[in-house]
């Protein structure tokens, strides 16, 4: 691992991105998508602007203090350092949650080999129909390849979708349901509403967050509504 490689910043405690936990955040700048909606412009365009060697010293001097890293981005998957840092951060006693758009599931599968993939949170962006719509991307088929992966090797996870009404409808939402339903996965998810006057990386209309005031819950997946941070 390069030390000298730089990353982006880091959030030094919160409660709210590591359920049940102590955490930091460790954001990485870049993206392979690029989500109108996206209030990490900074990040996602950015270079970084810490590096590694300084995380590191960050996490030793909180060692016992955190319980755990969040390593969020942009796209946390892309660094090459990501691994060795994971393996560092577990050296340390703490845990690591991996924030991902599931664009690499190689790299899910490396950290898990190396027992260092504690939870996952994991951005459902859209449908297949509208996935490269609103991403900009054509990695759709990585992305189930993610969540299948997740579902099989039973890590925890859970699964959030970004919605601004310009761009998701209410049956949209009931659409990715029933795909999770029917890929096995069991649990939460949740939807994150726009936040309307944020900076974002495209302009766009307020959004309408009426249109998901609506019950999505199936007996396998419970749909929650959870604001946007």
């Amino acid at each position: 691992m390069s030390k000298a490689t730089p990353i982006y910043d880091i959030t030094p405690f919160t409660l709210l991105d590591y359920p049940d936990k102590t955490a930091c955040i460790i954001w990485f700048a870049g993206c392979n998508m690029r989500c109108g909606y996206c209030y990490n412009p900074d990040i996602v365009l950015g270079k970084g602007e810490i590096f590694i060697a300084e995380a590191l010293q960050f996490l030793r001097n909180r060692k016992g203090l955190l319980d755990g890293v969040v390593m969020s981005g942009g796209e946390c998957t892309l660094h090459p350092s990501l691994i060795d840092l994971a393996l560092e951060v577990k050296a340390l006693g703490m845990k690591v949650k991996i924030d991902t758009n599931g664009s690499r599931p190689e790299v899910l599968k490396k950290l898990y080999k190396n027992d260092t993939l504690d939870y996952v949170a994991l951005d459902f962006k859209a449908t297949a129909e509208k996935f490269q719509s609103i991403t900009k991307s054509n990695l759709f088929t990585p992305f189930e390849q993610s969540l299948s992966f997740l579902v099989e090797h039973k890590v925890p996870f859970e699964v959030r979708t970004t919605v601004h009404s310009a761009q998701l409808k209410a049956e949209d939402i009931l659409s990715m349901r029933n795909y999770l339903v029917q890929r096995a996965y069991r649990g939460n998810y949740y939807l994150q509403h726009f936040t309307n006057n944020s900076e974002i990386l495209e302009v766009m209309s307020d959004s309408n967050i009426t249109e998901f005031d609506k019950e999505f819950s199936s007996p396998e997946v419970k749909v929650q509504m959870r604001k946007t941070i």
